[in-house]
């Protein structure tokens, strides 16, 4: 089983290296402690001192230099889009409020497919496409990277 040693983020590295990927959806690519399957049949052991949030496009740097890509498996989203920056901001404050994962795309935001949500963001004016993408989440807010690119995943609300 080969060690990974360290994460290197998605642009940090060249993808054309790699000599195999690994497929996860995002709740599979957010971890500490892991035993991957290469597409090619290798076996990767990923042991972090934290979880990490690994991204689509992130490579997964082994002990002896060589790179395994990460490679984010699509799955059900929702990609909601509005009128102005303004209602996008307020569409976001909504999804926010309901602790939903997020990505943001550009000028749009995407979700994870939930007809309950659906129905509160079109009757907020909300124009929703329905795609199936790899799903990279926004770190939240109490999430802190740091130079190995890992990042917790606790979340304080108070009391």
């Amino acid at each position: 089983m080969k060690r990974v040693a360290e994460i290197k983020p998605a642009g940090d590295w060249s993808a054309d290296g790699a000599i195999d990927f690994v497929v996860l959806d995002a709740q599979d690519r957010h971890r500490r402690r892991v035993v991957l399957v290469g597409e090619r049949g290798a076996i990767y052991l990923l042991d972090l001192p934290r979880p990490a949030q690994l991204r689509d496009g992130d490579g997964l740097l082994l002990e002896d230099g060589s790179i395994v890509r990460v490679t984010g498996k699509p799955e059900p989203l929702v990609e909601i889009s509005a009128a102005n920056a303004r209602e996008l901001a307020r569409l976001a404050w909504h999804i926010g409020n309901r602790h939903t994962d997020v990505q943001i795309v550009g000028d749009r935001l995407r979700i994870r497919r939930d007809h309950v949500l659906e129905d509160m963001l079109r009757g907020l004016g909300a124009e929703l496409t329905y795609i199936e993408a790899p799903f990279d989440l926004e770190a939240g807010a109490y999430d802190h990277g740091d130079l190995d690119h890992a990042h917790s995943h606790g979340h304080n609300h108070g009391s």
